[in-house]
């Protein structure tokens, strides 16, 4: 697997933990009167951290397994608005949901770093992004991760930008 790559994942968890202490505690919870060109999903900062959580873990976990133990799988989307709203993500605490962020990518690393040229040309079929190999996967999580420093980074603009008068 490519070595950038792989250093990206590992890199994460202290990144997210970082940007999510960039944001202040006040707004924390806040959300902004429009959602326009956000990059992430539609999240306020705790929700943010939520969802990354569980998209490692009910998500990749499941669809790198998937991928390695089936014969082309067919690996889900998961719908996050629902789960948060399920999850009650806003009442979250913060630690927990790193400290079991981190644990998840730990487990993940496991798994990616040690992948064979044959297990990275293993193929499924990712629901929205259509046929893919172990590789495409790994690319796409790191993108996801990136998407969601966006997000926190584009927050923190709307956050400052509040600030202003019209």
């Amino acid at each position: 697997m490519n070595p950038t790559t792989l250093s990206a994942l590992a890199a994460f968890p202290l990144q997210l933990e970082a940007h999510y202490a960039a944001i202040p505690e006040a707004f924390r919870h806040w959300a902004p009167p429009s959602w326009e060109g956000v990059p992430s999903e539609a999240f306020t900062a705790i929700e943010q951290l939520c969802h990354v959580r569980d998209i490692e873990i009910e998500g990749y976990h499941v669809r790198l397994r998937r991928t390695l133990l089936e014969n082309r799988p067919t690996l889900a989307s998961i719908d996050s608005e629902p789960l948060a709203i399920e999850r009650n993500y806003g009442a979250a605490d913060a630690r927990q949901v790193l400290a079991d962020f981190r644990l998840a990518r730990v487990q993940t690393m496991e798994i990616v770093s040690s992948l064979t040229d044959a297990q990275l040309a293993r193929t499924a079929v990712f629901e929205g992004y259509g046929p893919l190999t172990m590789r495409s996967l790994v690319h796409y999580l790191c993108s996801h991760d990136q998407q969601h420093l966006a997000g926190l980074q584009w927050l923190a603009g709307k956050i400052d930008a509040s600030t202003v008068s019209a």
